[in-house]
């Protein structure tokens, strides 16, 4: 099935996002992350699963995003995503996990140009929704190579 693609989707702050589920590695409860001094201001910081250290990414504070109001139901549904970006894996705080979907190639249409929060060069494409819009993330752009570099080393 070239033709789709299926999407993790979440809530950051307002919006809808979705990531290509092959990037996925898990989606995890929030636990206690381990500051670091001197990381970058996004890196809320470490957590260890499975005797892995996995760097914590706010995308909230990156794109300076507001965090949802949240609910009792949504703090049940909000954790961490842990990508796989070039083997290193890494999480990303979520306001709510959504669910998994597919999408057809063609149902993807690039970005508007006065999309808010994350800029464009971070967006694969968005997908008309009823309520909106499921904008599509493209992880491998979300960091440079210099930040990962940085990233990588928190690990250690």
């Amino acid at each position: 099935m070239a033709d789709a693609n299926q999407l993790v989707t979440f809530q950051l702050g307002e919006e809808l996002y979705g990531i290509n589920i092959m990037d996925v590695k898990e989606i995890v409860r929030v636990q206690a992350i381990r500051a670091i001094p001197n990381a970058p201001s996004y890196v809320e910081g470490i957590f260890n699963l499975r005797s892995e250290i996995i760097p914590i990414i706010n995308l909230h504070k990156r794109f300076h995003l507001k965090k949802l109001v949240s609910s009792e139901e949504d703090e049940l549904l909000s954790g961490f995503v842990i990508l796989d970006i070039e083997g290193m894996k890494l999480g990303i705080i979520i306001d709510r996990i959504s669910r998994v979907i597919t999408i057809q190639k063609e149902e993807v249409q690039p970005p508007p140009q006065m999309l808010s929060g994350i800029g464009a060069e971070y967006i694969q494409g968005v997908v008309r929704q009823e309520e909106g819009y499921l904008i599509i993330l493209d992880i491998r752009d979300l960091f440079n190579p210099k930040e990962l570099q940085k990233i990588a080393e928190l690990r250690r």
